[in-house]
């Protein structure tokens, strides 16, 4: 095993999470803020609201269907249709969450007023950083089997934990 690979991994998750995390802290000092934009909610709650659900009902579906991509769910569709899907979903769910942060970076930043919304900071500060991760490992060769459904759980929880 190459540890010097998951050095690398681990130094790409850090960076994103610093880089991410310093555009926050910079958003919440009052630094000019960009405008937002409404897409066709009412206010930025609903969006969010309704966004995270989307994004988090199609990562559900990732996690189902990296399993039947692994072979533990024995269930149709089969061959390379599978994968695609598999693929498309993770699209639409990074999609889905870039107008979220996109909101919460750059006009609500990165806050510790209470143990909620600094968890909330936190994760969504690791979010990408972790999607990063998983991408890289995807489009990687040479790491151990275990590697990518690791990131995949690992970028899943992530996601859980700010929706929830």
């Amino acid at each position: 095993m190459n540890w010097s690979r998951f050095a690398a991994l681990l130094a790409v998750f850090v960076l994103s999470f610093l880089a991410i995390r310093q555009l926050a802290r910079r958003s919440a000092e009052g630094y000019p803020t960009p405008p937002f934009f409404h897409l066709f909610f009412s206010d930025t709650i609903h969006m969010k609201a309704w966004l995270a659900t989307g994004a988090i009902t199609l990562a559900l579906f990732q996690v189902l269907s990296a399993a039947r991509l692994f072979e533990l769910l024995h269930c149709a569709p089969s061959g390379p249709f599978r994968a695609r899907m598999h693929r498309m979903s993770g699209y639409l769910t990074v999609l889905l969450t870039l107008p979220v942060a996109y909101h919460c970076i750059f006009l609500l930043g990165f806050e510790t007023t209470s143990p909620r919304v600094a968890i909330h900071s936190i994760l969504g500060s690791a979010f990408y950083g972790a999607f990063a991760v998983k991408v890289t490992l995807v489009r990687s060769r040479g790491f151990p089997g275990w590697a990518l459904p690791f990131a995949g759980g690992l970028l899943f929880a992530i996601l859980t934990g700010l929706w929830l």
